[in-house]
């Protein structure tokens, strides 16, 4: 089995010019709204990782399979059909805080380590900003710098 390249790695694109060209003006509005939030909660200027993730951080990783690689600790993306947001923590020992946060946010959708919003209207920008961090302590707590 071959090694297969890493798609989504940092890149040198300016993450103003990146929100600024997103072609739907309420997207555009709430990308700005969560890049500040982001700001706050990691105290990190964002980079681009691959053509549409804005990421603050960075961690190595390596599976069980023996593949690794660097991926952004905390990012978003304002795509078409909703808001995406990484929560790459998965809150472990935290499960609880983070789904009595989950019942207070609003209307959402989620997967694995993403959560989706289709207009941050639905949801509640302080719950939505204490996932961000808990995600964000989670993370730092497991990959230290």
């Amino acid at each position: 089995m071959g090694k297969s390249e890493i798609k989504t790695k940092a890149t040198e694109v300016n993450v103003a010019d990146f929100i600024a060209a997103v072609p739907e003006a309420r997207r555009r509005e709430e990308a700005t709204v969560i890049d500040a939030m982001h700001r706050r909660v990691t105290g990190l200027e964002p980079k681009m990782w691959g053509p549409s993730i804005i990421g603050y951080g960075s961690y190595d990783y390596v599976y069980g399979s023996g593949r690794s690689g660097t991926m952004c600790r905390a990012g978003f993306s304002p795509r078409k059909a909703a808001m995406t947001l990484y929560l790459m923590g998965h809150y472990c020992d935290r499960q609880p805080e983070a789904d009595a946060l989950l019942a207070r946010l609003g209307k959402y959708k989620n997967g694995k380590s993403c959560l989706y919003v289709n207009k941050l209207a639905d949801v509640d920008l302080d719950v939505l900003e204490r996932l961000v961090a808990l995600s964000w302590d989670v993370m730092n707590a497991r990959y230290p710098t």
